[in-house]
């Protein structure tokens, strides 16, 4: 793909975009710590006060398609801009909100803002980077995605803690510094006439993802039905209508499909190993630490995603996505039957683990997202990532919901071969070991076989480059 004569090549946007991420992602696992405290001054029941982190969760996930279908059409300088400045709107907002319609109304405007961040973070390295360069790109993202989401959960508590709730509102303002720096660094583009959006076919596509979200969520069969209604509705007007909201022929692509089922089911196996760790560790699991031990156990994990994302970024480059997702998904496997047979062991030992796991998540997300994206068309590169990036936020969502049913039931019996004593959750970790297994088939039969790239000697980089 050439790039234009003006657009960016310096790492300090990669990094610019990195800090943007950050605080978007981090907002949202930074509330969930405070529920309790919110729900207290609210007077609200817990079933009421989720919706400050749900609301957030849902709308980010389908604003980042709808910022992905516009940045197919307008310039990416232009809605960064729009979403930055909007999420920054409702962070201040949210500073004064003294009742619960405020901070819901305040959590709505981030999301809708904040959103922006994942589909054109992930858009900007495919059309302004040369393929060769990608992966290392996509390492930096994948370590900030995972970084902020662990991290998330620690600074909120601390901020909850010896302050007010409302501090991480305040912690939100500084998402829009690094805006100048991404402006001058993204060149000018013009905008291209697509045709009218389907905003009916949006709709229907956003109300049938809410509703299988909130299905999931409560395990309500009726938002089922009415999720497969709505996307029944939503495929007869993406057939019908001259310009569809997404394409329905983007999802005969074969390459692209498969794609997106292993990174959908290597993140479903992820997340709901993070969802069940601070559950096992916490009074529940019979491990009986508190909120802030339970952060220094999930932190080192945290840490190894930061530090050596951009490796697997590297690695991919030279190596090719296959073989880093691979090599990934055997450490994330070994870390989670590790886990499974020692479950009941010390707390530190679970920290010891854990970087098994995080460390090479930040690879899959690189090997998948340079990946998928080199199975798209350039003119539904936006709108392809976008949907690729609902896919993993769904996986995320279902997966929690289907953990913590699980965790409901005695499934010791599965988690005979423990080195401690058998319990529920690892057997999970087990089941998870074992979904990760048939990831790495299902990515060997269906990714794309093309011949990995052949190691190439270092070039000199440009100043400030990656």
């Amino acid at each position: 793909m050439n790039r234009p004569a003006s657009a960016p090549t310096s790492g300090r946007l990669v990094y610019a975009l990195s800090f943007v991420l950050f605080f978007t992602v981090m907002n949202a696992t930074m509330f969930n710590v405070a529920l309790p405290a919110i729900a207290a001054e609210f007077g609200l029941r817990s079933s009421a006060v989720s919706w400050v982190a749900t609301i957030y969760s849902v709308l980010y996930a389908l604003g980042s398609l709808l910022y992905g279908k516009l940045a197919d059409r307008l310039p990416l300088k232009r809605l960064i801009t729009v979403g930055l400045l909007t999420f920054a709107a409702g962070s201040a907002f949210g500073v004064f909100a003294d009742s619960y319609p405020m901070l819901l109304a305040a959590r709505v405007i981030q999301a809708a803002g904040a959103s922006c961040a994942p589909a054109l973070v992930m858009l900007i390295p495919i059309r302004f980077f040369p393929p060769e360069s990608r992966g290392r790109v996509m390492g930096t993202i994948a370590s900030t995605l995972a970084f902020s989401a662990g991290i998330g959960p620690i600074v909120g508590g601390f901020i909850a803690g010896q302050f007010h709730w409302s501090g991480m509102f305040l912690v939100s303002l500084l998402a829009p510094v690094a805006l100048p720096l991404i402006r001058r660094a993204l060149p000018d583009e013009p905008a291209k006439d697509g045709g009218p959006i389907d905003w009916i076919g949006a709709g229907l596509l956003g109300a049938a993802v809410t509703m299988l979200m909130l299905s999931v969520t409560l395990w309500n069969g009726w938002l089922l039905a009415g999720a497969a209604a709505l996307a029944l509705l939503f495929t007869v007007r993406s057939l019908r209508a001259a310009h569809p909201f997404v394409r329905l022929a983007l999802f005969r692509n074969a390459d692209y499909t498969s794609g997106l089922a292993v990174s959908f089911s290597a993140l479903f196996a992820v997340f709901g190993l993070f969802m069940v760790i601070p559950l096992m560790l916490g009074d529940a699991g019979g491990h009986g630490l508190g909120s802030q031990a339970i952060g220094f156990v999930l932190f080192p994990g945290a840490m190894s995603a930061a530090l050596l994302g951009r490796f697997g970024g590297g690695l991919v480059d030279r190596r090719g996505s296959r073989f880093t997702l691979f090599v990934a998904l055997g450490f994330i496997g070994s870390g989670m039957l590790a886990l499974s047979l020692l479950s009941a062991a010390d707390a530190w030992v679970v920290a010891v683990l854990l970087p098994l796991i995080n460390a090479p998540f930040t690879f899959v997300q690189a090997a998948m997202a340079k990946s998928v994206s080199s199975t798209l068309p350039k003119d539904e590169a936006g709108v392809g990532m976008g949907v690729y990036n609902l896919f993993n936020f769904m996986a995320g969502a279902i997966s929690g919901s289907v953990m913590s049913k699980l965790i409901e039931f005695d499934l010791s019996g599965l988690n005979a071969l423990a080195l401690v004593r058998p319990s529920t959750y690892g057997a999970i970790f087990l089941l998870l070991a074992l979904l990760i297994a048939l990831t790495g088939l299902l990515a060997w039969a269906r990714l794309d076989r093309r011949v990995a790239p052949q190691p190439q000697p270092p070039a000199s980089r440009p100043a400030g480059g990656l």
